[in-house]
């Protein structure tokens, strides 16, 4: 069984079998969870299917657990704990004292240019927690979403699962980047003369630019593509290749000195950089936490 499958299982199911291997009994657990002796017969009949063993023998007045249950029970019992445990904590969460784990996934833009500062203030208030990020693009984001792999999600989205969430962080604008010193702005002839990189998670030689140049009739010429945006500064430091990246990539690549950033020559549309989330942690403290501080740093005064 695999985690999806986890979705035909009733949590309450499995706290009446744990109750039962305590008890022993039909009669008490059913007082002990403050239901009828037919509801916990109804569960025990469901807890036989599911598990596709009796589980409990009557022996005289007794129940005694079928080696399968013994088995079980060895299992769910932490594995319960754990959950309860889990629970507990979410309703006290404590960033100053908190441990927990949270699985994040990220654009490579965004992971560039405004993780920096998020991880820095998460260090500063929660600097026990333990923070994973997986590199995500709107094709990957969904489904990992949806199989909790990760909890939230920022990137540009397009479908989400069903029960998922979503907030626009910010609307932000495409510069230019180049490396030359020939003074002034850059024409469209120059432009499209010019060689161009483009970062692309999956190896693409054309992008939004591209669509928007041939609504002009125009086209550039694309020279290198390369996945990430750690290093573009690098690759066009002494060259006459242009960039056209996000605005807040653009900052981070230009404060390192060497580049400098206008607006490109050409009118070219705003995109929207969102968050998403789990709808079933929509309300989980600590997730609300993490999302508040994503919120404050990734987002523009437009989301707050």
């Amino acid at each position: 069984m695999n985690r999806n499958d986890l979705r035909r299982v009733d949590l309450n199911l499995l706290i009446v079998f744990e109750t039962l291997m305590h008890e022993r009994s039909v009669t008490r657990a059913a007082e002990k969870l403050f239901l009828g002796q037919p509801a916990i017969s109804a569960a025990l009949s469901r807890l036989r299917g599911l598990f596709d063993d009796p589980l409990f023998v009557r022996t005289g007045r007794s129940m005694e657990p079928s080696a399968r249950a013994v088995e079980i029970f060895a299992l769910l019992s932490p594995a319960l704990d754990s959950i309860s445990t889990a629970v507990s904590r979410a309703a006290e969460f404590d960033p100053a004292t908190s441990t927990a784990v949270f699985r994040i996934g990220l654009s490579d833009d965004v992971e560039f240019a405004l993780l920096p500062q998020l991880l820095k203030r998460l260090r500063s208030e929660a600097p026990g927690i333990v923070l994973v990020v997986r590199r995500v693009n709107y094709i990957l984001m969904p489904g990992l979403l949806a199989s909790g792999e990760i909890s939230i999600g920022v990137s540009y989205t397009a479908d989400l699962p069903a029960n998922a969430k979503r907030k626009v962080l910010r609307r932000s604008l495409s510069k230019l980047l180049r490396a030359d010193s020939v003074p002034g702005s850059l024409s469209l002839d120059d432009f499209c003369s010019r060689p161009h990189a483009l970062v692309s998670f999956a190896g693409d030689l054309s992008g939004f630019i591209d669509e928007e140049l041939e609504k002009l009739g125009r086209k550039r010429h694309v020279v290198l593509a390369v996945p990430q945006f750690n290093g573009l500064g690098t690759l066009l430091a002494g060259t006459d290749i242009l960039a056209t990246v996000p605005d807040y990539a653009a900052e981070a690549l230009t404060s390192a000195g060497g580049l400098r950033a206008e607006d490109p020559p050409l009118p070219v549309r705003s995109f929207e950089l969102h968050m998403a989330w789990r709808g079933s942690q929509d309300n989980d403290p600590g997730e609300r936490w993490l999302r508040s501080r994503i919120q404050m740093f990734f987002g523009d005064s437009d989301s707050l």
